[in-house]
């Protein structure tokens, strides 16, 4: 089930809003975990078992690492081997097809029979609920967080399906507090009702529609200059108000039920870095790398040579998790090498922090870090590398400057006019939310005729979406 179906709009939400606010405060955890196993489990319900299993052996031996926390090696021990189950079942159902196509591709270099084995079916949102599980394991043996009172919290907290199956990827210790005591009111209710249609609109309104360019362009053997441009910006916009759009979702429907998430974007297309772009995008995830694992690592402590290695470890690892694809880890690489070099340059100037604010025009910076982030989407969006050098031919103008037919078919008027609408989003926002924080109480009115648009916009997108196919969001197959 996903957010963008009737079934979730008409049918799950209402029942699960209505129980959830007849219940005492009490019950509601039990009403939350049950609400998200329907959520979860309307796809396949042996994946719900593995969740189920793998919160299972979280709580167990998160209570062994609570419990022995001053007897270090036992602790220590509870702590690796839940790691490594929970890493465990995220390695064989995300890389065991990988794995098992880059053995038989040196095999049929050596001109050996590949292996025939099985196909593994990727659980949804197993990224997100392997890695809540790991940091709760990691926040306890710290010390961060305590441990959960009883199985039913740590799988609700697991469980939560706002979020489960693309993020924000949530922290226990941020949560726990919540999951005891959390205001109900009726501003609140509203504001997640209203930050839910924004979301809403920026999937099916936007998102979906320029989708229709970006799935053209890269479907071609040899885009010319104008027509990969254009789906490498198709992409660029889809992908964020597709990711955007779901946490806005997420983050809504977790304010509906009295929980406040984490942000999980702050207009990272304004960046003039790489740098400062990872501190704006995926933020769920960019400080989940760095809390776990760079400084796990040994982060900044060591050489400045060890310095600029787990940089690029972290985010080769990044771009692996991801996905199981080669792509992935071309991209991943190809932001690390950014950021060490950023980093580098910033030692260089004798600057705190590698960013390129401390040099050249704003507009300049902001225009070459949307470069180098378009140049990376397009390799995070190509079928395979091959499909990423056709696009980047393209985009030099290898492969020609006449315009594609199928592109002008498959690319409606509405497409590119909503692709221009997306890019103006993209760089007034940031503005427009510094005069709503702003606003004088004179212009209360226009507030609510700007909320009273939204929700026009938000009949639409449902009117929309009975007249379209099936989309899911981008990151469920990450």
């Amino acid at each position: 089930m996903i957010f963008s179906t009737t079934l979730f709009l008409f049918l799950f939400l209402p029942l699960f809003l209505a129980g959830y606010y007849l219940l005492p405060f009490r019950a509601r955890s039990a009403w939350i975990l049950l609400g998200s196993w329907v959520f979860y489990g309307w796809w396949r319900l042996d994946f719900l078992a593995l969740l189920v299993v793998a919160t299972v052996w979280t709580y167990l031996l998160g209570g062994v690492v609570a419990r022995h926390r001053d007897q270090g090696r036992r602790s220590s021990w509870a702590l690796w081997l839940g790691v490594a189950l929970n890493l465990g079942i995220l390695g064989y159902f995300k890389y065991f097809n990988f794995g098992v196509d880059t053995l038989n591709a040196l095999l049929g270099a050596a001109d050996v029979s590949p292996w025939q084995a099985w196909q593994v079916i990727l659980p949804i949102g197993i990224s997100f609920y392997v890695f809540q599980a790991i940091s709760y394991l990691v926040d306890v043996w710290r010390g961060d967080a305590p441990p959960a009172a009883n199985y039913l919290e740590l799988a609700a907290y697991i469980s939560l399906f706002p979020q489960l199956i693309a993020g924000p990827i949530l922290r226990y210790k941020d949560l726990a507090d919540q999951f005891r005591r959390r205001e109900h009111r009726f501003d609140t209710f509203a504001e997640g009702a209203y930050r839910f249609m924004i979301g809403f609109c920026r999937k099916v309104l936007i998102a979906d529609t320029v989708a229709v360019i970006a799935d053209a362009v890269f479907a071609l053997p040899n885009p010319d200059f104008a027509a990969a441009w254009l789906g490498a910006l198709a992409y660029t916009a889809q992908l964020y108000f597709d990711f955007t759009g779901y946490s806005d979702m997420a983050i809504g429907l977790g304010l509906m039920m009295g929980f406040r998430f984490m942000e999980n974007f702050n207009y990272p297309y304004i960046s003039r870095s790489i740098t400062e772009f990872w501190r704006r995008w995926h933020i769920s995830l960019s400080t989940w790398l760095r809390d776990y694992l760079y400084i796990s690592l040994g982060g900044n402590r060591g050489s400045t040579a060890s310095t600029y290695r787990n940089i690029a470890l972290v985010m080769l690892l990044g771009g692996l998790w991801h996905g199981a694809a080669w792509t992935f880890v071309i991209w991943g690489a190809w932001h690390g090498s950014i950021l060490v070099l950023e980093r580098w340059w910033g030692r260089r100037r004798g600057a705190k922090q590698a960013d390129a604010r401390n040099g050249g025009h704003a507009v300049g910076a902001t225009a070459r870090t949307m470069l180098i982030v378009v140049a990376g989407w397009v390799v995070f969006r190509a079928v395979d590398f091959a499909g990423a050098v056709a696009m980047f031919r393209g985009m030099v103008g290898l492969n020609g400057a006449r315009p594609v037919n199928s592109v002008a078919l498959e690319a409606s008027r509405l497409s590119l006019i909503t692709l221009i609408v997306a890019f103006a989003i993209i760089y007034t926002e940031p503005f427009l939310h510094r005069w709503m924080v702003r606003i004088p109480r004179t212009m209360a009115p226009g507030v609510r005729m700007l909320r009273a648009g939204t929700a026009l916009l938000f009949v639409l997108a449902v009117i929309k979406l009975q007249a379209e196919a099936f989309s899911p969001f981008l990151y469920f197959q990450f």
